[in-house]
C-alpha cells in the first residue's frame, strides 16, 4: 500500500457515493488513527474489533490500526445482542470502533463489555455519541497524519494482519486469521489469473466484513492500485446504473446477486455498462448462461474458497458452472482433492489401511487441501480458538501423519479437472449471501420459548440461491405463541438468520446419538 501511495498519491483508490478519496487521503486517514491508537491503553497485537457500514473510513480503520501494530477484527454489521458480544470477545478484542449508524447495537450490549475500549467513529459531525465511549472524530482532529514508523521486519508474511469471522460449516461465529501473506495472495491471485489492469474501476457492492468484499474487493485496490467503487448497501436496481455512473469496468457478485438482477425487467442499463468481467462465487449453472448473454459480459471469474482455509480454486476460462480447475496430474503441484464420505455420519470413507478414499471423476465428495507448514501458501492458521482450528483438520488422509484442511463443502470433479460446487455439510447453510449456524439460532429459539426443544434447518426455495431456514419445535401442549416467537426473532437474529419456515412438533424424532 505504501508502495502505491509513493507511486501514485492522488490516484483515486475508493469511490463512494459523492466522495473520492485518493491513496494519500486513504494513508493520511490511516496515519492519524494508527497515530491515535497507539496512545490508548493496549499492546501491540491486540485484537480491535471494527463495526461499521461499508464506506472509506471503514478501510482507513483497520489499515491504520496494522499499521499501530493492532489486529482489526471485522465484525458482521447484521449481529445484535449475544451474537456480537460472542464475536467481540471471539477474537480477544480488547476495544471496539463502530460506526454510528450502530450506535444503538452497541449501547444495548456495553455493560456486557467490561475493560473493553468504544470508539465511535461518526460521518456527520456532532452526531450523538454513545455513552462512555469516545468520539473518535473528534479524538483524531489535532493528530499529525505524518507517516508512521512502521517496523516492517514484524510484518513477516505469516503476521495476523486481520481477523474476518465465519461459521464454517459448525457453530456461532469464529474469528478466521487472515496473514499478510493470504491477504496478498487472494487480492492478487485474483488481479493477474483474472487479467485484471491497474486501469479498472471495480463496482464492490459487498460487505466489506466479509472476505470477498473486504479482500477481493478492495485488496487489488490496496496492493495492486485498482480503483474500487464502494456502496453502503447492495441495490439490484442501483448496479447497473451505479456501473454506468463510475465508468465501472469490473463487478463483483455473489450468486444471490445474479439472481436478483435476472428477476428485473429488461432495462437500457443492461447493456449500456462497460463491464467485461464479473468475479465472484455462487453462480449456478443453470443461470450462467443465460446472466452472460442477457448482461453482455464477457468473462465470469467464478472462485471456490474458504476464509479460514488453505486451499483456493477459481474458473479463469469462463467454463459455465466450474469454480476452478486442476488438471488431473497436477495434484503433486496443488494438494487439494475429494475425499469419499459416508452420507450418514458425514465422516470420510476409510479402507482396511486406515486412509482416505479418493473419489473418481462426476463423484461428489469432502473438498480438503493439504497442510504444509513449511509453505505458508499451504499452511492452515485457522481461527483465533485454537481447539476450533483443529476440528477441521483430518490425519492420516493418503499416508499416515499427513493432514488436510477439511472444507466441510461437497464438490464434483470431472474427467478434465474442472470442480464443481454441490452442497455444503455440517451444521451452517447460506441464505441471501451469509453463512447461518443453526446453533446459533437454536440457541436463541431456545431463550425465547422457554427452553423447548428445537432443529433448525435449511431447506431449498424453488427460485433462490441457498438455504431457507425452518425451524420445528416440540409443542405437545399447544401452548406456543408465534407472535412472541417473531418479535424475539426479530429482536436477537439478523433478517437472514431468522426462518422462515416452522413447523410445530407433537413429537421430536431423536437419533441414538
Amino acid at each position: 500500500f505504501t508502495k502505491q501511495v509513493e507511486k501514485n498519491p492522488d490516484k483515486i483508490v475508493i469511490i463512494f457515493e459523492d466522495q473520492r478519496w485518493t491513496y494519500g487521503q486513504l494513508d493520511e486517514y490511516s496515519n492519524r488513527l494508527a497515530r491515535y491508537i497507539r496512545t490508548q491503553p493496549m499492546s501491540r497485537g491486540d485484537s480491535v474489533a471494527v463495526i461499521m457500514e461499508n464506506r472509506p473510513e471503514y478501510v482507513g480503520t483497520w489499515l491504520g490500526l496494522s499499521k499501530a501494530g493492532f489486529v482489526g477484527a471485522l465484525v458482521n454489521t447484521n449481529l445484535r445482542k449475544d451474537v456480537l458480544i460472542h464475536s467481540i470477545k471471539a477474537a480477544n478484542s480488547k476495544s471496539v470502533i463502530f460506526g454510528a449508524e450502530l450506535r444503538d447495537a452497541i449501547d444495548e450490549i456495553k455493560d456486557k463489555l467490561p475493560g473493553v475500549g468504544l470508539y465511535q467513529s461518526s460521518e456527520k459531525p456532532d452526531t450523538p455519541v454513545v455513552e462512555g465511549a469516545v468520539d473518535l472524530n473528534k479524538s483524531m482532529v489535532n493528530i499529525s497524519s505524518d507517516a508512521v514508523e512502521v517496523d516492517l521486519s514484524l510484518g513477516c508474511p505469516r503476521d495476523k494482519l486481520i481477523y474476518i469471522y465465519t461459521s464454517g460449516t459448525t457453530g456461532m461465529p469464529k474469528a478466521a486469521v487472515i496473514n499478510n501473506l493470504r491477504y496478498m495472495l487472494m487480492s492478487c491471485g485474483v488481479y493477474y489469473m483474472l487479467g485484471l489492469e491497474h486501469t479498472d474501476r471495480v463496482y464492490d457492492p459487498l460487505p466489506l466484513y466479509h472476505t470477498a468484499g473486504g479482500i477481493i474487493g478492495v485488496g487489488p485496490a490496496l496492493c495492486v492500485g485498482i480503483t474500487v467503487v464502494l456502496r453502503r448497501k447492495f441495490s439490484a436496481s442501483k448496479f447497473w446504473a451505479d456501473c454506468i455512473e463510475h465508468r465501472c469496468t469490473v463487478a463483483q457478485y455473489i450468486g444471490e446477486i445474479c439472481r436478483f438482477l435476472l428477476s428485473l425487467p429488461p432495462s437500457p442499463n443492461d447493456t449500456a455498462h462497460n463491464v467485461r468481467l464479473m468475479y465472484g462465487n455462487g453462480l449456478r449453472p443453470q443461470i450462467w448462461e443465460s446472466f452472460v448473454k442477457r448482461f453482455n459480459v464477457e468473462q465470469i471469474g467464478e472462485f471456490y474458497g474458504a476464509t479460514e482455509g488453505n486451499s483456493n480454486l477459481v474458473n479463469i476460462d469462463n467454463r459455465p458452472g466450474a469454480v476452478g480447475f486442476v488438471p488431473r496430474f497436477g495434484d503433486a503441484l496443488y494438494r487439494v482433492a475429494l475425499l469419499r464420505i459416508d452420507d450418514e455420519t458425514g465422516e470420510p470413507v476409510r479402507g482396511p489401511d486406515g486412509l482416505c478414499t479418493r473419489c473418481k471423476p462426476d463423484e461428489p465428495g469432502i473438498f480438503v487441501g493439504k497442510i504444509n507448514p513449511k509453505k505458508a501458501v499451504h499452511d492452515f492458521r485457522g481461527y483465533a480458538d485454537e481447539k476450533e482450528s483443529e476440528k477441521k483438520i483430518i490425519r492420516d488422509v493418503f499416508k499416515k501423519g499427513d493432514r488436510f484442511f477439511n472444507s466441510g463443502d461437497i464438490l464434483v470433479m470431472d474427467e478434465l479437472g474442472y470442480f464443481y460446487f454441490k452442497d455444503r455439510r455440517g451444521d451452517t447453510f447460506r441464505w441471501k449471501g451469509e453463512n447461518v449456524a443453526t446453533a446459533e439460532v437454536e440457541a436463541v429459539i431456545s431463550n425465547i420459548i422457554g427452553l423447548r426443544d428445537s432443529v433448525v434447518y435449511g431447506v431449498e426455495v424453488p427460485g433462490n440461491e441457498g438455504k431457507a431456514g425452518m425451524v420445528a419445535i416440540y409443542d405437545p401442549h399447544q401452548t406456543l405463541c408465534l407472535q412472541e416467537l417473531a418479535d424475539g426473532l426479530k429482536k436477537s437474529l439478523p433478517a437472514y438468520a431468522r426462518p422462515l419456515f416452522v413447523r410445530v412438533l407433537a413429537e421430536l424424532p431423536l437419533t441414538g446419538e
